[in-house]
């Protein structure tokens, strides 16, 4: 009878029979990883991604990094050119060229031409690419035509375009003589109420088969049946592009406003070349080409640099606002 009875467990077969405590992490509660190394943990098992990117990092290290910091250690000492191999000391002035940068009339005179230039622009900008955006995007016939067609001023050089716009804009240009007794006196570019709207307009197409094919590639993704569904509201093509389209690429409008600001505060050839380096009386000086007049025509890179980290706070600070008003309405 003995043999037959069940043995009861003792505390050997209690502790065998109750589960283990396993060890976890205290961030995501899964078990830490055995064999990691720092380098692992850092770039992950495989840091493929991070040599393919390294290259790029150096060159973003060395052509942009490396010189904001230089720009800005000069705009803080009194930094002056001197001959190869000349030792000279450039003693720390603290924010002497910054206040020599904003209280400088022309400073202020090219501020107020770049936002003159980015009133009209960036407006112009955006509302021609997304016109024609949705205008190649319904055509039937001649879509990778125009694609070109708009596309190729913008890869095209500005020297060359220039030219053209010259020919167009002059005193005797096209223009001038098709409108006759209306053409303005003084003409489109040595007009100083005219030269930044001018050069506004040249870059504005220069720049415009860029945008519309950003946009034609936003189109893409905007819903079939939201079109559907408002014409079965009644509603028509106007109603249609405000209702529909609009809402539909309004990240691709951001993005396009911050690239037409980011090109206007770094204009340069245009009014370089158009206006014959910001004529007439500063009137379309930008703050790019007033720089290179500080620091390689007078010899003061020092201010130059100054006025060039003020640019760059200016844009950032333009760019942040409009992420923010972006991400309000979204």
């Amino acid at each position: 009878m003995s043999a037959l009875t069940p043995a009861r467990p003792g505390p050997a077969s209690s502790s065998t029979s109750a589960k283990r405590p396993t060890t976890t992490s205290a961030s995501d509660g899964r078990p830490p990883r055995r064999g990691s190394t720092p380098l692992q943990r850092a770039f992950g098992r495989h840091p493929i991604g991070v040599l393919l990117a390294l290259p790029y990092a150096v060159f973003l290290v060395a052509v942009f990094a490396y010189p904001v910091v230089l720009a800005a250690w000069m705009s803080v000492h009194d930094w002056f050119f001197a001959a190869p191999g000349v030792e000279v000391s450039h003693p720390f002035v603290g924010f002497e060229n910054y206040r020599q940068v904003l209280t400088d009339p022309q400073v202020h005179q090219a501020f107020l031409n770049i936002g003159v230039f980015l009133v009209i622009n960036v407006p112009l900008t955006v509302a021609l690419a997304l016109v024609l955006a949705v205008a190649l995007n319904r055509a039937a016939r001649g879509r990778t035509f125009f694609r070109v067609a708009f596309y190729v001023p913008y890869v095209t050089a500005s020297v060359a375009l220039v030219g053209v716009w010259l020919f167009l804009l002059g005193g005797d240009g096209v223009v001038n003589s098709l409108l006759g007794p209306l053409a303005p006196d003084p003409s489109w570019l040595v007009n100083s109420s005219l030269a930044m709207p001018s050069i506004a307009g040249f870059v504005a197409w220069k720049q415009l088969g860029f945008f519309v094919l950003l946009y034609l590639a936003a189109l893409q993704n905007v819903s079939k049946d939201l079109y559907e569904a408002a014409s079965m509201d009644g509603a028509g093509r106007i109603r249609q592009f405000f209702t529909v389209t609009v809402p539909g690429v309004r990240t691709t409008t951001a993005l396009v406003v911050i690239l037409a600001v980011i090109t206007g505060a770094n204009l340069f050839t245009e009014p370089y070349l158009l206006t014959g380096g910001g004529g007439p009386d500063g009137a379309s000086t930008s703050p790019v080409l007033l720089m290179y007049q500080l620091g390689i025509e007078q010899g003061n890179p020092d201010t130059a640099s100054a006025l060039g980290i003020v640019l760059v706070v200016v844009v950032g600070l333009l760019v942040l606002v409009n992420r923010r008003l972006l991400r309000s309405e979204s």
